[in-house]
């Protein structure tokens, strides 16, 4: 996949292409319903597939007070993008300026000129341009002043699901602890990734180690908790995992900030200032205060049983060390 950069590249000469725009945050089964048709039409028509994307969220800098938490970092939505098939992927810069953008410059500047786009595929709740101004409708009608097709697609809903599925709906899923809710709709294990972190060393005296991760700002995390989950290893080797997700409520009363705790089963390695992935496969309770270690020892153990048997019966399961 080649990364184009705002205002400075452009798809080599003779090049036209198939382009959707969007935040694409999560890239869920609704983005890959659009990306699926976007590959299909643009094999048919002998095109390239291109993203626009955006360098952070436009609601960061039109809304920051609102601004969502984010599902992906800038690295997974890349890995996801070039796993589906995308050849070129424009990394929009949004900043004020570009907020105040109209939607025909747009159109223009980065659409025709930039990526030389024959077809345009997007969802039909799709707006953009300065104060959103555009819609599907104006993007058909400069379609056929500037000589590109434009595809609208309904929202796509996950099986017997009362809403279409959306990032906003999988953050509230996330918030609620819904794991199961959160990859229906992702069609794949909720992914964080971080640094090890030293603890305080107490997982390890009462006989579960943890490999620690300190929650990145601006990204949405599970509800505090504990999950059953797979940790990938800089090595690529994934290892099943009982995961905590809180405050630590039994030692750190006045925590002020979450932390995430992995037990790697069977598993006896120093992970300290190692990036890992964590992938959330399913929920095994929520976070309460115990009386002491002996009482969280022995709750511990039975989350470990209980996070071997979801992880057994999880149908995405590859062999351990794959």
């Amino acid at each position: 996949m080649k990364i184009l950069h705002d205002g400075q590249d452009s798809v080599p000469g003779g090049v036209a292409t198939a382009v959707s725009v969007g935040a694409y945050d999560g890239i869920h089964l609704g983005h890959r319903k659009v990306l699926s048709t976007l590959s299909d039409l643009a094999a048919d028509r002998d095109l390239a597939p291109a993203v626009v994307t955006f360098d952070q969220h436009p609601a960061a800098v039109v809304r920051p007070e609102s601004a969502p938490l984010l599902l992906t970092d800038p690295g997974q939505r890349m890995e996801l993008f070039a796993d589906i098939g995308i050849e070129f992927l424009y990394l929009l810069h949004f900043d004020e300026q570009r907020a105040q953008t109209s939607s025909r410059d747009f159109v223009a500047d980065v659409l025709v000129s930039r990526l030389n786009a024959k077809l345009i595929v997007v969802g039909s709740n799709f707006h953009f341009g300065q104060g959103r101004s555009g819609s599907v409708d104006v993007l058909t009608e400069l379609g056929n002043e500037m000589g590109f097709e434009v595809v609208g697609l309904d929202l796509f809903t996950e099986g017997d699901a009362v809403e279409p599925t959306s990032s906003t709906a999988i953050r509230r899923a996330l918030a609620a602890g819904d794991i199961d809710a959160v990859n229906a709709m992702l069609g794949r294990p909720y992914e964080v990734r971080g640094e090890v972190v030293q603890g305080d060393q107490r997982g390890r005296t009462i006989g579960f180690p943890t490999a620690n991760i300190v929650f990145e700002d601006g990204r949405a995390w599970p509800a505090t908790g504990v999950y059953a989950a797979r940790v990938t290893l800089p090595d690529g080797r994934r290892n099943d995992a009982v995961v905590n997700i809180g405050m630590r409520p039994t030692f750190h009363q006045h925590a002020e900030h979450p932390l995430l705790e992995a037990h790697l089963l069977d598993f006896d390695e120093d992970l300290y200032d190692q990036h890992i992935s964590v992938e959330f496969v399913g929920f095994v309770r929520s976070e309460r205060r115990f009386a002491g270690i002996d009482e969280i020892a022995a709750q511990i153990k039975k989350d470990v049983e209980s996070a071997r048997e979801q992880l057994a019966a999880d149908s995405t399961a590859e062999p351990k060390g794959a």
